[in-house]
């Protein structure tokens, strides 16, 4: 087994998983871009890799699928709502057109081209999943068992998890992050349970989708974390705190470490959608983000006096 691990744990710098049998494999998740993909690729080659037959794609967030196009022999595998939801997913025409709008001064505008304008989106064919399944599915890589474990809706309404057991090993997609992790699905409460799902299968190495190889302490920290965040997030929205001040307001605690902290704006509006607050629109969501992190100064300070 390998993994395919980036120093930075920043938006788009996502982790793969290479599972090796005899004379074939599977690869888990792609990357963002083209030129990303193929990096992949040449590092795949370097160590030996056989031929990829399948391509499992652990949700339909852009830096985990947009290189499908790059392996066409390989069958592509997602679960059902992962599936339905890719070809609707925010498409790399748009993030393209996005940044090469200088005349953007909305921090949204800002927030987008500091931290996406180093991708190259040229070129991307968005390739869907040619395999789907619910709850589970059990797969042979050239004689080596693999597992795919359905937890969504949690990070993305379709997170799937790999468990490959004789390795000790759970390609664990965005139901862990190293820093600040964002939901766009939720409720927090399937993530926690994910969580747990993870910590069942007796996994001693668990690849999160950004940030180094965990044990399962990792995975009972980061647990401890949404369980954290949960709390705060519900007294805020018992006491009529629009969604943004909660995520503004929050004490971090043992947490107030964890960088990208402005993703809190997206998960407490998704967790108070769940709470029966009315959805938020994806633009509004953005631009609070970006103020959010412009106005990180101001955020901190506030953390030092809860």
């Amino acid at each position: 087994m390998y993994a395919y691990l980036h120093s930075d744990n920043g938006w788009g710098h996502s982790n793969a998983g290479i599972v090796v049998g005899n004379g074939s494999s599977l690869l888990v998740d792609t990357q963002y871009t083209l030129p990303m993909t193929r990096a992949l690729i040449a590092a795949m080659d370097d160590v030996g890799i056989p031929p990829v037959a399948a391509v499992v794609n652990t949700h339909a967030n852009g830096d985990h699928c947009w290189g499908n196009e790059l392996f066409p022999d390989a069958e592509v595998i997602a679960s059902a709502a992962t599936a339905e939801s890719m070809p609707h997913d925010f498409p790399p025409a748009l993030m393209k057109a996005l940044l090469s709008d200088e005349r953007q001064s909305t921090a949204a505008g800002r927030y987008t081209r500091l931290h996406f304008s180093a991708f190259d989106f040229s070129d991307i064919t968005v390739t869907v999943p040619t395999r789907s399944f619910t709850g589970s599915l059990d797969l042979d890589v050239g004689g080596r068992a693999v597992e795919l474990l359905e937890v969504g809706p949690a990070h993305s309404e379709g997170d799937v998890i790999v468990h490959v057991a004789d390795a000790g090993v759970v390609l664990a997609g965005d139901i862990l992050f190293a820093d600040h992790p964002v939901m766009w699905a939720g409720p927090l409460e399937n993530w926690i349970a994910a969580c747990d799902r993870i910590l069942e299968t007796g996994a001693t190495r668990i690849v999160p989708g950004h940030g180094p190889v965990v044990g399962p302490e990792g995975v009972t920290a980061f647990r401890g974390y949404l369980e954290h965040i949960n709390r705060g997030i519900a007294d805020g929205f018992q006491r009529g705190l629009p969604y943004w001040q909660t995520a503004a307001e929050l004490p971090l605690g043992p947490h107030e470490h964890l960088a990208l902290p402005e993703r809190l704006v997206a998960t407490t509006a998704a967790a108070y959608r769940h709470l029966g607050a009315p959805p938020v629109p994806p633009p509004e969501i953005l631009e609070r983000m970006a103020v959010a992190f412009f106005d990180a100064p101001a955020r901190q300070l506030m953390a030092s006096h809860d």
